[in-house]
């Protein structure tokens, strides 16, 4: 991806590899954020715009650096614009939940949250070559949905498992039956 000009089109394997992160991560963003749009061509090849490209890093920092998840993040795009998530993929600074055209070695990165980060731990910088060994893993893990809260209680859930122990039982003893019946009439 170094000889080609920044105005350039990507392909998804080249942005994938410049990202850090798998190609079907960058499929299932597109299927999430709609304001990801490759150009598609034969084949279904697709070639990433250099907007859409600062779109995927501004919103891999969101997700991976800042921990937002990727509802909140639908949020972030729907009320600040997709030209502010591309501002942070281009390197701006977070602060206060606006993005300020600042180049990233002086950009300051603050979280964008309601608390105040606690004095006592260190400010952690995010930036895309600095990212820890295992990150293209951390991401494909943290894309995937999370599993629902159980719905039942303790009492709920001790019945269930009593009602399909009988089940099984049930199951066992015809299973009994239907082999013997089958025995019988052969003999």
């Amino acid at each position: 991806m170094d000889n080609k000009s920044p105005d350039a089109f990507r392909t998804i394997s080249e942005v994938a590899e410049d990202l850090d992160i798998p190609q079907h991560v960058l499929r299932f963003w597109e299927t999430r954020f709609s304001q990801i749009k490759p150009l598609k061509r034969g084949g279904g090849r697709r070639y990433y715009r250099p907007d859409d490209v600062a779109l995927l890093k501004g919103i891999r920092r969101l997700l991976y650096g800042e921990g937002y998840t990727i509802k909140g993040l639908q949020r972030i795009l729907k009320e600040q614009g997709p030209r502010y998530v591309q501002a942070i993929g281009r390197g701006a600074e977070i602060v206060g939940g606006n993005a300020a055209a600042q180049p990233p070695a002086a950009a300051h990165l603050a979280p964008s949250r309601a608390e105040p980060m606690p004095a006592s731990q260190p400010v952690q910088h995010h930036h895309a070559s600095a990212m820890e060994p295992g990150f293209a893993a951390k991401a494909l893990l943290s894309s995937l949905p999370r599993a629902a809260q159980p719905l039942v209680g303790a009492d709920d859930l001790a019945f269930l498992k009593a009602t399909l122990s009988e089940l099984i039982e049930c199951r066992r003893l015809l299973h009994g039956a239907l082999a013997g019946a089958a025995v019988g009439e052969d003999g």
